[in-house]
């Protein structure tokens, strides 16, 4: 008898029974193994959800943040031309104001300015 326990223990460590017991999903751990630790399984199972979930809303965050930043440079670069083409105005009004008031016979150029060339 003792021959027959020797070829069924060697059946069991094989590469074939490692194969077979791959196939049919009983390599690594039994249900005994889960009854014993249900409860780690289901912290590390909450531990991974938790990680998941925090690293969708920090992308989204980050993605909002961009949206975000992308608008405020819009918005500064349309407040910095609003306030030239304000200055502006405010120049030109102040010195045709003053030009009045000078009571000097000047106006604008209907025509814009062109270069004389010397033959």
């Amino acid at each position: 008898m003792s021959g027959n326990n020797k070829k069924k223990k060697s059946l069991g460590r094989g590469p074939l029974s490692f194969l077979k017991r791959v196939i049919q999903g009983k390599l690594f751990v039994s249900f005994d193994f889960y009854r014993q630790n249900w409860a780690y399984i289901i912290a590390v199972t909450i531990m991974m959800l938790t990680y998941i979930a925090q690293k969708y809303e920090t992308q989204s965050n980050l993605e909002k943040v961009m949206m975000l930043t992308e608008e405020l440079d819009n918005a500064r670069t349309d407040c910095v031309n609003a306030s030239a083409k304000y200055n502006s105005m405010i120049r030109e009004s102040q010195m045709k104001q003053f030009i009045d008031t000078m009571r000097i016979n000047l106006t604008a150029p209907d025509q814009p300015p062109y270069k004389l060339s010397a033959k």
